[in-house]
């Protein structure tokens, strides 16, 4: 059967391929369907999982340490009344059948049903008892893992392989960079979430917020992900899906036609200079951010080095890939963004409790003035990392010239250390901030004069204008970078810091809007950060642009009060 679901566009393109289902509780996941003579193979392998996770709980049990905590018997003991529970270990058993599916995948169906009801809860601690059925769920996953009743081969995904999840999260993204997935969709997201950013980084189409889609698609049905419209359709018939491969191929010829561009300086018509940079979270993006023709990396985001990971990374580790990625641009300038932890990208070896509101707690910079240790170890290894290459250091989210001057103090620290050993590092490296909360916004002029750069983060400074989770999808529709308070902020920061002489840019998604690249030139910025996969498109843009002639509209625009008013006014400067 044929249909078609609506969703919020994240990354534009077409991609046309089968659906690979996977499950909350982990990428490696496979689904598979199987005949029903090995149903009760099946069913046995699942059994076994069970039996040797619970002998392994029990020998655990059996071999705690006499000088142990007594939450250490307690936690073991609500584990294994978890695991004893029929609902982990007799339902996933009706679901094999039923489904005729792999152990795993039933296993995690049914994870994924328990958390739902966990989620209606509303005594908080009894809500975060979810946790631990996580954490039994994984034990059993990893006996089932490492007994795989297929071959390992069957559970990788294909290059026409299009994920469909409920939900992925940063660190999931990650994992997923290393996939030769066609495209992604998801049932819930917002079109600014980190996930979406990092979607947009790997350049595939890309659709979230589409509710129902990992319910009502099925393994290995053909799919159609529209990233420009925010259209899935699935079992598209022979006409549809004509149409779509001639949408395909144009969308490719075009994005040749762009490649012709990455050689060439960036200037508008009237011969003005701009900078155009790349953000970037992974060592393996550097060959993207050189074929694009990027002048710097205006954003590397170090958070990337912490997920997915049992431990910490230790200073060595840390400044070996500072320096790689400093090497690697062969003297063009590199911005490493200090820790930006908190929100939607959360750390499993830190000991902060999660916040009610993780986006307003203790995130960014607040995290790292509370964790000195950690701070410590990365401005010596950014430092170090200096002497390798042009290397920069920039500070997120700052709200207060308090916090500037406690970072500048940790800074001077490190630097001290760093002599005392004998340590090369570049003793100018110059220091920058994010301007990403309204409160900077208004105060630019004080943090301008105590920094050596500013870049202005769009994603989060709209967020907080505009009191809106950016990764709720309920308000998607409210999150509006065209909003005129946010376009006054945006302005206002960029021409204080051109008045002060400070080097300003933007790396937030406004930056990487090719339709948005007009206006911002209009205001004054002349040094753009963003994906690699977008700046040839913000380059056609600003070369077709002539700086004389914006200055009328970009001043109406300033003084509308209403967003479709700034959108009509936008489409002239568009077509100018």
């Amino acid at each position: 059967m044929s249909f078609t679901m609506h969703g919020v566009a994240v990354s534009g393109g077409i991609a046309i391929g089968f659906a690979h289902l996977v499950s909350h509780a982990t990428l490696e996941v496979p689904h598979y369907v199987l005949p029903k003579e090995l149903m009760a193979d099946e069913i046995v392998r699942f059994d076994n999982a069970v039996l040797a996770t619970r002998q392994e709980m029990e020998s655990m049990r059996a071999h705690i340490p006499a000088n142990a905590p007594p939450e250490v018997e307690a936690f073991l003991d609500v584990h294994m009344m978890i695991l004893n529970d029929s609902s982990l270990s007799k339902v996933p058993r009706q679901l094999i059948e039923s489904l005729q599916c792999n152990a795993e995948w039933a296993l995690t169906q049914q994870l994924d049903n328990l958390l739902d009801q966990f989620d209606e809860i509303e005594d908080a601690y009894l809500r975060e008892r979810q946790n631990d059925v996580i954490q039994v769920v994984e034990r059993i996953l990893k006996e089932l893992l490492g007994h795989p009743g297929i071959p390992a081969s069957a559970a990788t995904p294909e290059e026409t392989s299009i994920l469909v999840a409920h939900d992925l999260s940063p660190a999931d993204m990650i994992l997923f960079k290393r996939h030769q997935f066609a495209a992604f969709v998801t049932d819930v997201g917002g079109a600014t979430s980190h996930t979406a950013i990092l979607a947009r980084s790997l350049n595939i189409p890309s659709v979230v917020a589409l509710h129902h889609a990992r319910q009502l698609i099925r393994e290995h049905e053909l799919l159609i992900v529209d990233g420009e419209q925010g259209v899935v359709i699935v079992n598209p018939d022979q006409h549809v899906l004509a149409e779509y491969r001639i949408k395909q191929n144009q969308w490719e010829i075009d994005q040749q036609k762009l490649k012709r561009l990455a050689s060439a300086p960036t200037r508008t018509l009237d011969g003005t200079p701009v900078e155009l940079h790349a953000n970037i979270e992974l060592l393996q993006d550097l060959p993207l951010v050189r074929d694009n023709g990027a002048r710097g990396i205006g954003l590397f985001r170090s958070e990337f080095l912490f997920m997915n990971r049992p431990d910490l990374p230790d200073e060595e580790e840390q400044f070996q890939a500072y320096r790689a990625v400093a090497e690697g641009l062969n003297g063009l300038p590199v911005t490493i963004r200090t820790l930006d932890l908190g929100a939607d990208k959360q750390l499993t070896q830190m000991e902060h409790g999660q916040s009610a509101n993780p986006a307003l707690g203790l995130r960014a910079i607040r995290l790292c003035l509370a964790e000195p240790h950690l701070f410590h170890t990365q401005i010596r290894a950014i430092l170090r990392a200096s002497h390798y290459g042009k290397v920069h250091m920039l500070v997120p989210m700052l709200s207060a010239l308090s916090e500037l001057e406690q970072t500048l103090h940790h800074v001077k620290a490190a630097k001290l250390s760093l002599d005392a050993e004998n340590i090369p590092y570049d003793k100018g490296i110059k220091i920058g901030g994010m301007i990403e909360i309204p409160a900077a916004a208004l105060m630019v002029q004080s943090f301008a004069k105590k920094l050596d750069f500013l870049s202005i983060g769009t994603n989060d400074l709209i967020q907080y204008t505009l009191a809106i989770d950016r990764t709720d999808d309920a308000v998607a529709h409210l999150y509006d970078p065209l909003h005129p308070a946010v376009l006054q902020l945006v302005a206002h920061t960029i021409r204080t810091a051109n008045r002060l002489g400070t080097p300003v840019a933007v790396c937030g998604e406004m930056g990487g809007d090719p339709k948005l690249t007009r206006l911002l030139l209009g205001f004054g910025l002349r040094e753009f950060s963003m994906h690699p996969a977008h700046l040839l498109a913000v380059k056609q843009q600003v070369l077709k642009a002539n700086l004389p002639e914006l200055h009328t509209l970009v001043s109406k625009i300033l003084k509308a009060e209403e967003p479709d008013k700034v959108r009509s006014l936008l489409a002239k400067l568009n077509s100018i």
